[in-house]
């Protein structure tokens, strides 16, 4: 006769959690646990969570199907769980507590999450990873006011959670300046990419890595770089576009993994922002067609493994020139023809015949160009990658343009063929 196993928890997600943990030690003695209905259509949910002395972890379901790789639902939880003990420590007074982040909230938390929404939206076919946004706004508001008021009613349970929480945000810190000190060993045990020319100075704060298209392109820019804060990563060729690639051809793929060493804060669910070891990440490609198709995929990467880079901000493009302009002793750049037309029609209206000269790409530019126009923070410009609050629609489009399906890409270019500048397209 087969064994047979019962498994009940009267008390659902605390009793679980409870039996889950066993005898370990416990920061707060009782576990925040709660349950929300559906209320005007939208989702329901179930939680329970503690802080304990081991490794975190958070088990969580979307309409009971588990979730490993977590997602949207998981991500409301956490940012929720981190601003109501943030507001805590404010309404205390308890002014240590403004470094803390997400991460440390979360580093020795124990949870259940449990959601039920409608036709919720998964990454991939083993729906590992839940996509709703709508799942993160259900659980920050179901969660937010249970939180405030169980820490206000246990000040003392409430007063202990913050002092721990507070001690791993001190060993974060610790780390991170032992980091700093010791950068350099660090730089050698990571086996950073043989192609990276790395930046000197020890701390993430101020510098940069401009990713570059092929070796030549590279050696101008390794030139053109100021060697203290500026890092320098040639990739050879077109990028994988992870958006129609199974999870062994990523993993295989040189470029993407040199890309992930140096920069060093992981993917995903394991992305640590503190780790990241550059402050900007700058997407430097040619001015021309080829160079923003290959802009269009770096950014794609960053969007699908490593979205919090890009929410906190590192995420940049460079604008390099199209053209150089000279009349005379006289010099100047446009970014594309547009532009190229208004310096002719304003700048370069004296005696004397003007050339126009066409960079075939970032690698025929001499290192003073490449420095002066594109690399020099007093004179460049840089346009910051940001998604937009329609995070929706940004997927919508990237899964369209950047995915399997042909016929879906064909959809998205006749729904907006009549909206194209004709008269801009590098064709």
């Amino acid at each position: 006769t087969p064994a047979k196993a019962e498994f009940h928890f009267p008390g659902g997600l605390k009793d679980y959690l409870k039996a889950t943990l066993g005898d370990e030690f416990q920061v707060p003695r009782e576990v925040f646990a709660g349950k929300s209905d559906k209320q005007g259509g939208h989702g329901s949910l179930e939680w329970a969570v503690t802080w304990f002395g081991g490794d975190g972890f958070l088990n969580s379901y979307c309409n009971t199907i588990p979730t490993p790789e977590g997602g949207t639902h998981e991500a409301g939880f956490r940012n929720v769980l981190a601003r109501g003990l943030r507001a805590y420590a404010d309404l205390i007074g308890n002014k240590r507590a403004s470094i803390i982040t997400t991460e440390d909230v979360m580093i020795s938390a124990a949870g259940m999450l449990s959601v039920f929404i409608r036709e919720p939206e998964f990454v991939g076919q083993t729906k590992d990873r839940l996509a709703t946004i709508e799942a993160m706004r259900i659980v920050e508001n179901a969660i937010r006011d249970p939180f405030d008021h169980w820490l206000a009613d246990n000040p003392q349970e409430a007063s202990k959670l913050l002092e721990w929480v507070i001690a791993r945000a001190d060993e974060r810190v610790r780390r991170r300046q032992e980091k700093e000190v010791s950068r350099k060993s660090a730089v050698r045990k990571l086996r950073l990419p043989g192609k990276l020319a790395d930046c000197t100075q020890n701390a993430a704060a101020g510098a940069e890595i401009f990713i570059v298209e092929g070796d030549s392109a590279g050696g101008s820019a390794k030139q053109a770089r100021d060697r203290a804060s500026q890092a320098v990563l040639p990739l050879r060729g077109k990028i994988l576009n992870v958006a129609s690639a199974g999870n062994d051809k990523l993993a295989a793929n040189q470029q993407i993994s040199d890309l992930i060493q140096a920069l060093g804060c992981g993917t995903r669910s394991k992305y640590r922002d503190e780790d990241l070891r550059y402050d900007r990440v700058i997407i430097m490609t040619d001015a021309d067609v080829d160079g923003a198709h290959i802009a269009s995929l770096l950014i794609t990467f960053f969007y699908q493994e490593m979205p919090n880079l890009i929410r906190g901000g590192h995420l940049y493009m460079a604008v390099p020139p199209l053209y150089s302009i000279r009349q005379g002793g006289k010099v100047g750049y446009a970014r594309d023809d547009a532009h190229k037309d208004e310096l002719l029609r304003t700048e370069f209206t004296g005696r004397g015949k003007v050339e126009i000269g066409r960079f075939k790409g970032l690698g025929e530019m001499m290192a003073s160009q490449l420095k002066e126009t594109t690399m020099d923070p007093k004179k460049r410009t840089l346009l910051r990658v940001d998604v937009i609050d329609a995070e929706q629609a940004t997927k919508d489009a990237v899964d369209a343009l950047m995915g399997t399906k042909p016929e879906a890409r064909f959809r998205f270019i006749q729904e907006r063929a009549e909206f194209a500048e004709t008269d801009v397209l590098d064709i």
